[in-house]
This record gives structure tokens, C-alpha cells and sequence, in this order.
């Protein structure tokens, strides 16, 4: 395939050179033709659906013939030569056919920094059990609908992608549903990494419901930049400090018993020197 796109690039170019010489020369790029050929002999019913929904529809031996024609009428050195169905492209139209979709109808992606938080939303309010479910059911749905399968429920989420009948381009296709349905930024390698429509799903969750550390942590950098605005001089900074002391002793309780051992051995084998200088340390003795 590499060598393939390689030689046409080459054609191309040659077509683009020779007119530029004022010699003749075209390159015509075609979809699909009904009938089989060599090109598309092997393709599967998946693999004819899944172009039916990017918006190309097979060229039958009367269109490809007029399409011929007009192409041989026009002066431009390169065409490409295809019925789109451009109701399949509204709404979901791939990078390369957008300028042919009415502004405003081609479907949002997710991009760097940015995020559709309607699904994390949706998920912050349901119980962990319920989480797993709805993430699942997404998976699920998006497999079956590239696959074209006529019901979700004949996807087995134990089984692996590649028994399921997947190859690199459905693989992109099922990244790309899962990307615009969770705001999120996923690899061209997604089946691969987690090759299960459950272990899928349970990265997913992980991504779009952060865990309690995580969002602890989250809050900790918020509150941090909050205080960095507080002077010390803010008669509220010492309720602040008082409330965060409190804080701090009940995590201590979290300590364990290990941590306790280690610091008495610590104690224990300190140098007078080292104690005097803790308790200075520890009452702000200057």
C-alpha cells in the first residue's frame, strides 16, 4: 500500500510537471468501482459499509465513463474522480472532505486542551457499578456500529478486538467514535494497548472518572493558587492557617505505624545537638 500511494504521488507530480511544460498531461485519482477488481475483489461487508459512511458511494461503468469525460475536458492537472454522497459527510466529515460540507454541520474533534466534559459529567453523578456500566455500553455500541452489526448485544466485550474482526482501519475508526463521544484525546493504537472492549472500557472510565486521589490532588494545586493571592497580612489567613492545621492533624492519623518506628529510632540514635536543634526548630527559637 506504502508503494502504491508512493507511485500515484509520483503520477501526480509527473501530470502537474508536463502541463507546467505545456505538454499533456493528467493524473485522475478514482473511488471505488461496484464492480470488483483487483483493488477491491477482498473487501468485506464491513469494509464496503464503513465507506459508505465516510461518504463514498461505488462508481458504476456509466459514471465512471462520464466522469471520464469530463475530466479529459478539464485543464487541471490532477483530479479525483468519485460520487461522494455529501448527506453521509454532514455532521461527521472526514478532514479531507470538509470544504465540501455546509459551514456549520461538520462534527466537533477534540483537540489539544480542549474537552467535552458532558459524559464525565454524567458519570461524576452514578455510583462506581454504574460508571462501569455506561462506559461499557459506549464501547460497546461504537464496536458494534463499525462493525455493522445490526445489534450491540453480538459484540462479546471479553474477546479480543482481533476476533472480532478488526484491522487498522476499523481500529481508527472505533478511536475516532470514542474520541468525539468522551472530549478526549485517544492513540491510533487503542485497540492494541487495551485489546478488549472491557479493558477498553476500564481505561476509559479511569480517564473520564479521575480517582480520589486524583482529584484531591486537582483541588490541592486549585487551593494553592487561591492562597498564593493571599497576603499575610489578610486577618482571614489566620482562620486559614487554623483550618488547615486542623486538616493536616487528621491526616496524620493516616500514619502508619512503620513511619512512627522509624521516627523513634531516629530519636533514639540523635545526638544532643540534633535534639536541641529540633526543639529550637519545631518553637521558632532563633
Amino acid at each position: 500500500m506504502a508503494g502504491y500511494a508512493a507511485a500515484n504521488a509520483f503520477l501526480d507530480a509527473l501530470a502537474a510537471y508536463r502541463q507546467a511544460e505545456g505538454l499533456p498531461g493528467q493524473s485522475i485519482g478514482w473511488g471505488y468501482w461496484q464492480q470488483d477488481t483487483g483493488m477491491t475483489g477482498h473487501l468485506t461487508d464491513t469494509d464496503r459499509n464503513r465507506l459508505t459512511r465516510s461518504g463514498m458511494t461505488p462508481i458504476t461503468d456509466e459514471q465512471g465513463l462520464a466522469l471520464f469525460d469530463a475530466a479529459v475536458r478539464s485543464p487541471r492537472p490532477h483530479l479525483l474522480a468519485t460520487p461522494i454522497n455529501l448527506r453521509r459527510l454532514t455532521g461527521s466529515a472526514p478532514p479531507l472532505f470538509t470544504a465540501l460540507v455546509r459551514s456549520g454541520t461538520a462534527r466537533p474533534t477534540a483537540t489539544a486542551g480542549t474537552r467535552n466534559t458532558g459524559l464525565a459529567d454524567q458519570l461524576a453523578v452514578l455510583a462506581p457499578d454504574e460508571q462501569d456500566k455506561r462506559v461499557l455500553e459506549l464501547v460497546r455500541n461504537t464496536t458494534a456500529a463499525v462493525l455493522a452489526h445490526a445489534s450491540p448485544e453480538s459484540v462479546d466485550t471479553s474477546r479480543p478486538f482481533s476476533e472480532l474482526g478488526f484491522d487498522s482501519l476499523t481500529a481508527v475508526e472505533l478511536r475516532n467514535g470514542l474520541a468525539d463521544a468522551t472530549g478526549h484525546r485517544l492513540p491510533a493504537t487503542l485497540v492494541f494497548d487495551y485489546p478488549t472492549p472491557h479493558a477498553l472500557a476500564r481505561h476509559l472510565r479511569s480517564q473520564l472518572v479521575p480517582s480520589a486521589p486524583q482529584l484531591v490532588l486537582h483541588q490541592l494545586d486549585t487551593l494553592e493558587s487561591t492562597l498564593a493571592a493571599i497576603t499575610g497580612e489578610d486577618i482571614a489567613g489566620t482562620k486559614i492557617t487554623k483550618r488547615l492545621q486542623g486538616l493536616l492533624a487528621k491526616l496524620s492519623r493516616f500514619d502508619s505505624p512503620a513511619d512512627e518506628a522509624n521516627i523513634l529510632d531516629d530519636l533514639r540514635s540523635a545526638t544532643n545537638e540534633e535534639l536541641f536543634k529540633l526543639v529550637d526548630d519545631d518553637l521558632n527559637i532563633s
